[in-house]
């Protein structure tokens, strides 16, 4: 009589199992992808490269998945508040995962005032950086050339493998 509790739980915990089994996507862990320092600098020096070769001086700030500041620089003759522009707008393309220039257009059009009252700075010149569906980062640049510069960059870097939109244009 005492083995059938016993078998009764070892089908109950067969059915648990099977159950687990069927949904994978419960996973307590995820894997994700994350730029590293030197994809991040690379990200700089591509995005210098570009804006001397368009002969604009530029500063920029590289974050990972997270918003932390991975990397930033200024080239030489950079305002001295180009740093925090181009940090607030890689924030706000990080935030909003989506370039800096249409979450401008939805806060303009009034489709969308949250960012204006949730400390955000849409202003283009941001970019996020997606890689297999994963938004990895995002890259600001202080330049009316910013979103150019930064998606200039994210190319030659990432040589296609990363987007810089969810959407399709």
């Amino acid at each position: 009589m005492r083995i059938r509790p016993y078998l009764v739980s070892l089908s109950i915990l067969a059915a648990v199992f099977a159950a687990a089994d069927a949904f994978p996507s419960d996973e307590p862990t995820k894997d994700i992808k994350i730029i590293s320092s030197a994809g991040a600098r690379a990200l700089a020096d591509a995005c210098s490269a570009w804006a001397q070769q368009n002969k604009l001086v530029v500063a920029m700030a590289i974050l990972d998945w997270g918003g932390n500041l991975i990397e930033s620089h200024a080239m030489e003759g950079a305002a001295p508040n180009a740093i925090d522009t181009a940090l607030l707008k890689a924030k706000s393309a990080l935030r909003w995962r989506r370039p800096t220039s249409e979450t401008n257009k939805m806060v303009r059009n009034g489709e969308n005032l949250a960012p204006t009252f949730m400390n955000d700075f849409p202003q283009p010149g941001a970019l996020p950086i997606i890689v297999d569906g994963q938004v990895i980062g995002a890259m600001g640049v202080s330049s009316g050339d910013g979103e150019r510069c930064a998606q200039a960059a994210i190319d030659s870097v990432f040589k296609g493998k990363a987007k810089t939109t969810t959407t399709t244009r």
